[in-house]
């Protein structure tokens, strides 16, 4: 939590998300909607802006985590300064033309289309016909070879999930693929719309800009170049070029619909209900000093200690200076975002040392702990057990803590043994032998009764209005709004850091109909 006595800087407001990776099915329905809704035409094929990865495996496109690889992301220097893993302004110029570290198609993978007016056309015949593939970019006959969700129900096998980024060290050598040993879980992913997108740092033309009053990262058409300095900047590789246009174009959160109030399409149409949207206030003066933490299991704490607390008087006059509306400061009140992020602490970013300070978070799958109970002789009914067997589920804590925590397995485990404790409470109490084990093990973990039965509310049983808390945009503020600079949250930081971050590329608001095409 950030100090209550420090001051409070320049308040602004972010849109953002968090996944219940519980209840996630891997039924790709937001991957589909999206498609439906933001790149169903020439161009970009290949792209998803939102698609779902099963875990573990090497994801889309192939080994994207790898940031020796594609220099994603940000790192630190000899001085301990924030710079872009890709390069500098003078190695991304030597590169503007030629850029090494950019995912081929064969990455991504080739999208096709199938030769139907075969089946129309064809003669009556004996033989039945056939309407093989077509590449998409060329026309030519191909082979479907790789997709986007090609290692959909595969996670564990050892065709694809061997080369995943995320099993290294010495603890991967316990992973086992074998059929009575796998694991998987599904992970849907989108962009981050980071605090510190690199994305927007590494742009030449400066088309790429953060917007001042929701923080949703956008691409302006017409000042897009094709540089393709995005792509390679951005580690999560969310940022696709239409081969069409040859414009970047990426996530945009939807923003016509958040404007108005409404969750994302891929909130909307999520089967499994795992998705939260809400509010955060942050301190944007913070934000450089955060990205830069020396250590890189530090970053989430630090992280967290930029967002404020909307209930606090003083973050309230502050963002009352700021601008930001009071309906907007009444809906981060009852974001569910701050809820699981900030209050009970059970949501963690993705690859949190990538120092881009992503803004879509995770609740970590939970395996069936009782079944590890049970597998050791212990007793499902001591909460002791039951805690030691977090440490022995099938899905490894090494492996969540290499996507959540860089590493740290304290704070996964963590985050497991407070889910354990309220799935074992909230079942006792609607048994009706909730008692003193049950609360103690409520305890042990930092919550109480009443706190276990609101974050039961909010995982597993809220409503639509619980789950998504969008205040309307202001469309009154819009001239004030485009009067301001609206610059990467650590530029003017006034620390070395975040001078490095900026690099002096001004990004003022645009309107909605200059955003992405």
């Amino acid at each position: 939590m950030p100090d209550a006595e420090a001051p409070v800087g320049r308040v602004m407001a972010q849109i953002a998300m968090v996944m219940n990776l519980d209840k996630c099915i891997g039924c790709h329905t937001c991957s589909v909607t999206c498609k439906q809704t933001w790149t169903n035409r020439t161009g970009v094929e290949y792209a998803w802006f939102n698609n779902v990865e099963t875990k573990p495996g090497i994801g889309y496109p192939r080994r994207h985590e790898d940031q020796e690889r594609w220099k994603g992301g940000w790192a630190l220097d000899r001085r301990g300064r924030l710079v872009l893993r890709s390069g500098g302004r003078v190695r991304r110029l030597l590169s503007l033309f030629s850029n090494p570290d950019l995912p081929g198609i064969e990455d991504y993978y080739e999208p096709v289309t199938y030769d139907y007016d075969t089946l129309l056309s064809a003669p009556a015949g004996n033989d039945v016909p056939v309407a093989r593939p077509r590449s998409a970019l060329t026309g030519e006959p191909t082979a479907v070879t790789w997709g986007a969700n090609w290692e959909d129900g595969l996670g564990g096998a050892p065709e694809h999930a061997g080369g995943d980024p995320n099993l290294g060290g010495a603890w991967a050598e316990r992973v086992r693929f074998e059929f009575e040993q796998t694991f998987l879980f599904h992970l849907p992913r989108l962009c981050e719309h980071c605090l510190n997108p690199a994305c927007v740092s590494a742009c030449p033309s400066g088309a790429l800009y953060k917007r001042v009053e929701d923080g949703i990262v956008l691409v302006d058409q017409d000042r897009c170049r094709g540089w393709r300095m995005c792509v390679t900047a951005c580690p999560y590789k969310k940022v696709y070029v239409n081969h069409a246009t040859g414009k970047a174009e990426k996530c945009t959160f939807c923003f016509p619909r958040i404007e108005a109030g409404q969750p994302t399409v891929c909130s909307e149409t999520c089967v499994g209900r795992l998705r939260y949207l809400g509010l955060l206030l942050y301190d944007a003066d913070r934000v450089g000093e955060a990205a830069a933490t020396p250590g890189e299991q530090d970053l989430l704490e630090a992280q967290r200690g930029v967002f404020l607390d909307p209930s606090d008087p003083r973050v309230i006059a502050a963002a009352r200076r700021s601008g930001i509306p009071e309906d907007w400061l009444e809906a981060a009140r009852r974001s569910p975002v701050y809820d699981l992020v900030m209050r009970h602490r059970v949501a963690l970013p993705l690859h949190p040392e990538y120092r881009t300070l992503p803004m879509v978070w995770y609740v970590p799958p939970l395996s069936p702990v009782l079944d590890a109970v049970d597998a050791a002789g212990g007793d499902q009914d001591d909460p002791d057990h039951v805690f030691a067997a977090v440490t022995r589920l099938r899905i490894p804590l090494e492996y969540l803590a290499s996507l959540f925590t860089a590493g740290d397995t304290d704070v996964v485990g963590g985050v497991l043994m407070k889910l354990t404790a309220l799935r074992s409470y909230m079942r006792a109490a609607a048994l009706g032998e909730a008692g003193g084990e049950q609360e103690a093990a409520l305890r042990a973990v930092g919550l109480t009764p009443s706190g276990a039965e609101e974050l039961h509310r909010l995982l597993a049983v809220a409503k639509y209005a619980d789950r998504y808390v969008v205040p309307a945009a202001h469309r009154e503020d819009a001239a004030a709004l485009s009067a301001l600079e609206n610059r990467c949250p650590v530029e003017g930081a006034g620390e070395p850091a975040g001078r490095t971050v900026s690099l002096g590329i001004p990004t003022l608001r645009r309107t909605p109909s200059e955003g992405p095409a």
